[in-house]
């Protein structure tokens, strides 16, 4: 699983013009999920992203978590994090996981990022054509790749 994670003042995504979620002070993450994602891939993720410090103290230093600032999370799936652009100019996606895969994958991360944060997430609509947007805070953007650990 690879995701984006951008520390937001507010986001939201909209499906054919109609609001589906939004959130304030808290995460935007677009995740890619590929054929050989599994429970684990989940659960060190989920808790990787629980853990990150990428919130402001008092001082006014990255030193709290999601859950330190009881923050809120908007998640969104998204194939095209695993775009191979090695050759042509034509990005080949044949890493991202089927649906038929990623849907349960997606749906089983949705719940553990749930249970994680005491509070369910935005979501987007898994395959839609969707309009995400959002302010990022500082900017603070990482990526993390759950087959990327060390």
């Amino acid at each position: 699983m690879r995701v984006v994670i951008q520390r937001v003042k507010q986001a939201s995504v909209s499906i054919n013009g109609i609001l589906k979620s939004s959130i304030s002070n808290g995460l935007m993450i677009f995740v890619g999920i590929e054929n050989e994602d599994g429970p684990d891939d989940i659960n060190w993720l989920a808790n990787k992203i629980y853990g990150l410090r990428i919130f402001d103290d008092v001082q006014g230093v990255m030193n709290c978590s999601i859950r330190d600032v009881e923050g809120e999370i908007l998640l969104i799936s998204q194939f095209t994090l695993h775009a191979k652009t090695k050759k042509g100019n034509r990005p080949s996606y044949i890493k991202a996981a089927r649906p038929e895969h990623a849907i349960p994958i997606y749906e089983q991360f949705i719940a553990k990022l749930d249970e994680l944060n005491g509070k369910p997430c935005g979501t987007g609509e898994f395959g839609a054509n969707m309009q995400v947007s959002l302010i990022n805070d500082g900017p603070v953007t990482i990526i993390i790749d759950s087959k990327q650990k060390d």
